[in-house]
């Protein structure tokens, strides 16, 4: 299984769940689907199931935590909201501090190099700046913030 793809997948989730208001496992099961039969970069994904149950693994705790992510965002974003920022971006900014702070299965570097990779893929421009920008001020704090 390809996490980069799991990223993908999970961050277009969490953007089907604010966006529609859909639960966790309608969301994963739509954009699995469209990544299956719409497959234009003919990406293959050849374990479905652990696919589709580690996805569902980081939108659940994502979606848990929301709440407690978005106020340690909000403590890291210099002059913005959370409110103000792209969809896109907040959730890759989300998913990068679940990652961060609740999982203890990836390195802190690690997901902050998916998460820029995530923002320049799926943001604008500025995207991968601002996620760096903002990723970058919590991993020298990380531990301190774990503590809390």
């Amino acid at each position: 299984m390809k996490r980069r793809l799991a990223r993908e997948i999970t961050v277009q989730s969490l953007y089907q769940m604010e966006m529609n208001g859909v639960a966790a496992e309608e969301a994963v099961a739509m954009v699995l689907t469209e990544v299956k039969e719409e497959n234009e970069t003919e990406i293959e994904i050849r374990n479905f199931s652990e696919m589709n149950t580690y996805v569902l693994s980081l939108v659940h705790g994502t979606w848990t935590n929301k709440e407690r992510i978005d106020q340690l965002l909000s403590e890291y974003l210099k002059n913005w909201q959370m409110d103000r920022l792209s969809r896109v971006d907040r959730q890759i900014l989300r998913l990068a501090c679940f990652e961060m702070v609740f999982s203890e299965d990836v390195p802190p570097k690690v997901v902050v190099n998916e998460a820029i990779d995530l923002a320049k893929h799926f943001g604008t421009d500025e995207s991968g700046k601002f996620v760096n920008g903002v990723l970058g001020k919590m991993i020298r704090e990380l531990e301190q913030i774990k503590a809390n």
